[in-house]
């Protein structure tokens, strides 16, 4: 077989590369094998990173069972719960490009004949997979696997409860004590923060894209399996070398609609939206936002996973993980059955047999939870290219609102209103200037969605922005506004008091503002000077494309 790392190994004209190689401790015998990048986010600042040695050591045992050389490289991440609320936050989107870049640095500068990606957080899991579209040479994902849910006062909860509970603690609904015990209690260890967020989100979707392994989404991070799920990972890279099984012979047209599928059915992140778009876009896929739509139009919602209900992640590997999920869709014909997958089969072939073993968990595809899919787009003549919103998440009477706007050029003025009572119920509060150039990184709006529900308020005020949402928002939170403010977006023309009109069933979300009347503001518009003006994120402004297409770099 000719390998890619022949163009370090073999012949004469590349004796000083294997003396390099020499230098770093491998062998004859090891060159002479295939050479398998182990790309680790491991660091000791992100819980669900903080385990990835263990993933590491395992595939790469995995790899050396099945007759490879295993080498180890790094990947960076960022941890969006501490990134939270500060400028950090700003950092986090934008690493995703930073993640997928260094992975084709480092593959290509190195040659390596296939990749094991091992991330687990928010924004490294879709910039590995990425990666991989854009490399285009064989490659597995397995994560890190998410975290246990945390225990509070006799219930289960997750990070999202903590982030409510300093909303309640403002509105003296808990005390000091009592937020203590949350701050202590309710993340009790390593792995992906365990409600269906971001992170957990995208290791599921993962599976249904077809680029893991059955469990990668769902095994937590203390089970053995996730250790022996990583070693099947780094066995099963050898034979998708030897079958030449690449990225997009899996990554295609078929297999996003399987993610789309499960992402409606999971009710999962509307981050989600941002990186199905950009995975699509290095895979030459044509994605757009009416597609999502219609997805979920035709889609039923079979999880409440927290924030939108009671389970967790744990829960949904009992009930049979992500494969139990599509065979319920199958029975209605919504999965792509013959594409191709990292397990070396098809889809059909992978979830035959695999039963739903708890329809509380998920729900039998009769009897779903909503008709439609998680998430919706809408538009309107403040959203004239679309905007998110988790619609599973959004209590019945909040799907239709109509409401006062209340205008922040930023989240810190918003948070600061929401904190000290001067929101008020029927409120639709208009968070702008937080979009991909806007922020510039288009932020996620935690901070105030939490305050909100901490305080009672997420079934009386809606919260719009062209920034962004953790998954562990819950509420009316509408999201992705396009155009941005920054890009002379018409929420950017909004002005206080502005009536708000909300209809998630009809997909809209308009001002009682008139075309002439914007067309008048617009006249007297000026843009807001850029928020940072040095550093990397200048460049990242300068460069970013709208959320609508996935906030990938031009």
């Amino acid at each position: 077989m000719e390998l890619r790392s022949h163009n370090i190994t073999k012949g004469v004209e590349r004796v000083p590369n294997r003396s390099l190689l020499r230098a770093c401790g491998l062998t004859e015998e090891e060159m002479a094998r295939p050479i398998i990048g182990v790309v680790s986010a491991y660091s000791e600042i992100i819980p669900g990173h903080i385990n990835l040695d263990k993933i590491a050591a395992a595939v790469k045992t995995g790899v050396s069972m099945a007759g490879g050389t295993p080498i180890l490289v790094p990947a960076i991440g960022v941890c969006d719960g501490i990134a939270m609320g500060h400028i950090g936050m700003k950092y986090s989107l934008p690493s995703r490009e930073l993640i997928a870049d260094s992975v084709e640095t480092l593959a290509q500068a190195h040659q390596f004949d296939a990749l094991v990606l091992i991330p687990n957080c928010d924004k490294i899991v879709p910039g590995m997979v990425m990666a991989a579209a854009r490399l285009n040479i064989p490659s597995i994902v397995v994560s890190g696997g998410p975290m246990l849910a945390g225990h509070v006062k006799g219930e289960n909860v997750s990070l999202s409860y903590t982030f409510e509970s300093v909303g309640a603690r403002k509105a003296n609904l808990i005390n000091d004590e009592e937020l203590t015990d949350v701050e202590c209690h309710s993340c009790p260890g390593c792995g992906s923060c365990s409600g269906m967020y971001t992170a957990n989100s995208m290791n599921c979707l993962c599976e249904a894209i077809g680029m893991a392994l059955p469990g990668n989404g769902t095994i937590p991070a203390v089970h053995s399996d996730r250790i022996q799920l990583a070693k099947h990972a780094g066995m099963k890279i050898m034979e998708l070398l030897e079958k030449d099984i690449k990225p997009r012979d899996i990554i295609n047209e078929k297999s996003i609609h399987n993610a789309l599928e499960c992402e409606m059915a999971l009710g999962c992140s509307t981050n989600t939206v941002l990186h199905l778009l950009a995975i699509s876009h290095e895979a030459g896929i044509q994605l757009d936002l009416e597609k999502m739509n219609h997805v979920s139009d035709t889609t039923p919602n079979l999880c409440h996973l927290a924030p939108a209900g009671r389970t967790y992640i744990q829960e949904l590997n009992e009930a049979g993980g992500i494969y139990a999920v599509m065979n319920e869709l199958s029975k209605k014909n919504l999965i792509e059955l013959d594409t191709i997958t990292a397990t070396g089969k098809k889809v059909g072939e992978n979830i035959k047999g695999c039963v739903n073993k708890n329809p509380n968990v998920i729900r039998p595809i009769d009897n779903p939870y909503m008709q439609t899919g998680g998430i919706a787009i809408l538009w309107g003549n403040i959203a004239k290219e679309g905007c998110a919103v988790k619609q599973s998440a959004v209590a019945p009477e909040m799907m239709k609102h109509t409401g006062p706007a209340r205008i922040f050029d930023g989240e810190e003025d918003a948070i600061q209103a929401i904190y000290t009572g001067k929101i008020v119920p029927g409120d639709v509060v208009i968070i702008r200037y937080e979009g991909p150039k806007g922020g510039p990184g288009m932020r996620e709006m935690l901070n105030p969605t939490s305050a909100l529900a901490g305080m009672k308020l997420d079934k009386d005020v809606a919260l719009i922005t062209d920034g962004r949402f953790s998954g562990a928002s819950r509420g009316a939170s509408i999201g992705h506004v396009c155009p941005e403010a920054a890009q002379g977006g018409e929420i950017g023309l909004l002005e206080e008091g502005d009536i708000i009109e909300i209809d998630i069933p009809n997909h809209a979300v308009n001002a009682k503002v008139s075309e002439e009347e914007f067309a008048k503001r617009r006249a007297a518009f000026v843009p807001h000077e850029p928020k940072v003006k040095t550093g990397w994120l200048s460049r990242y402004a300068r460069l970013v494309s709208s959320a609508n297409k996935g906030a990938v770099l031009e």
